[in-house]
């Protein structure tokens, strides 16, 4: 081979493993984080993985529904700057999101979709990780009633064993809390 293929089949083959070296492979199955990446990715450090969960939600008489088996998994994307999840449900409902922390906000997008309801536009929570541990996201939403207010998601007892989740409606001054989803996760997979 001549010098400048050979030079060049070397800088095409650095180049794509640079583009793509803390991508999931068979070795890290969940990617790696990217060193260049914000360090708030460790926010959902805990979660990388598998998890086996317990989801409940409300239904329309508010009442809750019994419990859904599903597996949450997390996963590094984006080269290692950024996380998403998947989740699997045993009632076939499945969804997943986009994390992304924005350094110059410092605040967290979380941008979700879900197999039941495909949309043009992807639903997206902001917030950060509180002083107490807790991962907290909010998006604009009226109740059902017109009320202003807001969807609050919580992340909360967050161990390397597991976490908790909740989705609550809450007003603008957060003295009205209405819970309709939570979820319940215990570690299966690093």
């Amino acid at each position: 081979m001549k010098p400048i293929a050979t030079f060049l089949l070397i800088f095409f083959i650095s180049c794509t493993f640079a583009q793509s070296e803390y991508e999931p492979t068979a070795i890290d199955p969940y990617g790696i984080k990217n060193p260049k990446a914000p360090k708030q990715l460790d926010d959902f450090k805990p979660m990388i993985g598998i998890c086996d969960c317990d989801s409940e939600s409300r239904n329309p008489d508010g009442t809750w529904a019994k419990p859904v088996k599903m597996t949450w998994k997390y996963s590094y994307i984006m080269n290692g700057m950024a996380i998403q999840d998947q989740t699997l449900k045993a009632d076939g409902k499945h969804s997943g999101s986009i994390r992304q922390f924005h350094k110059d906000s410092l605040k967290w997008y979380v941008h979700y979709y879900a197999s039941a309801t495909p949309t043009a536009t992807l639903s997206s929570w902001e917030g950060n990780k509180t002083k107490d541990g807790k991962i907290v996201l909010y998006k604009p939403q009226k109740a059902p009633n017109g009320a202003e207010g807001f969807s609050r998601l919580t992340f909360y007892d967050i161990t390397d064993k597991g976490y908790k989740w909740i989705g609550e409606w809450v007003d603008k001054t957060e003295k009205i809390v209405y819970p309709f989803w939570k979820i319940s996760c215990t570690k299966r997979e690093e």
